[in-house]
């Protein structure tokens, strides 16, 4: 039997390695996209590891000929059963008034755009054999505010409203399309936000880094294998049923 195909955007560090990572580990072979290929070497390691396989593919998700590219490429691998939007960008951490035009709109191009980049070059495969799993990854940030990272926060308000939206006009084609809404996510991207944040607000570092845990009731953030975990899980017939949805991976920093 032919192993089904998922591809995953922003796939070569933190939280889309990880999804490539734990897709291949379930079984599927896995077109990994990055703007450059040789930095998914360690995607590709990680794959080997799980013990699945990982083609890495270039791709720039503001670029509607790089997806178009991507959707193509995927397709050479058999029918692309589950697409995973994962690229995007922190943003400035700057209050609105001190934004420039620039600054928006490189956020929203990536977070925002880049999804519905992402999801329009694969739709039509899809629709054609009436079957797939689109997921997007937005964050708690698109749930609750975030001061000082607005441009952030309304690309990932937006992508839970394109998943909803698409939920309701894909469903006659029995495609899914659902959102994980990740939280505080440990690694250097992590420690990057919590340095800017703790600048903004004028508190040292570990008072930031304190106030991050203890938000959440079991006392820490969550790890990005948790999240990709949650990726697998909603492209699987144990979710069939689940299609609009917005699932938390934020260890209960937010319930809703």
């Amino acid at each position: 039997m032919t192993a089904p195909v998922a591809a995953v955007t922003g796939a070569n560090r933190g939280i889309g390695q990880a999804i490539a990572a734990a897709f291949a580990g379930a079984g599927y072979t896995v077109a990994a996209g990055a703007r450059d290929p040789a930095s998914l070497d360690d995607t590709v390691t990680a794959a080997g590891k799980a013990g699945g396989t990982v083609i890495p593919v270039a791709c720039d998700v503001r670029d509607e000929a790089s997806m178009a590219a991507m959707a193509a490429r995927a397709g050479e691998l058999g029918p692309v059963h589950a697409v995973v939007a994962n690229a995007g960008v922190a943003g400035p951490t700057l209050p609105l008034h001190e934004l420039t035009l620039a600054d928006w709109r490189g956020t929203l191009v990536t977070d925002l755009d880049g999804v519905f980049l992402t999801f329009r070059a694969f739709l039509p495969a899809m629709i054609r054999r009436r079957h797939g799993s689109l997921i997007a990854i937005s964050s708690m940030t698109g749930k609750r505010p975030l001061p000082g990272r607005t441009p952030y926060a309304a690309a990932k308000m937006g992508v839970i409203g394109m998943v909803r939206t698409l939920a309701a006009e894909l469903g006659p084609y029995r495609i899914r399309v659902n959102a994980v809404c990740p939280g505080y996510v440990a690694g250097p991207r992590m420690d990057e936000v919590v340095r800017r944040q703790a600048a903004l607000r004028g508190v040292p570092e570990a008072q930031m880094r304190a106030e991050v845990t203890g938000a959440s009731p079991l006392g820490r953030m969550v790890e990005a294998d948790e999240v990709a975990r949650a990726c697998v899980f909603l492209a699987s017939d144990g979710a069939a049923g689940i299609t609009g949805e917005d699932l938390n991976v934020t260890a209960g920093v937010v319930m809703y």
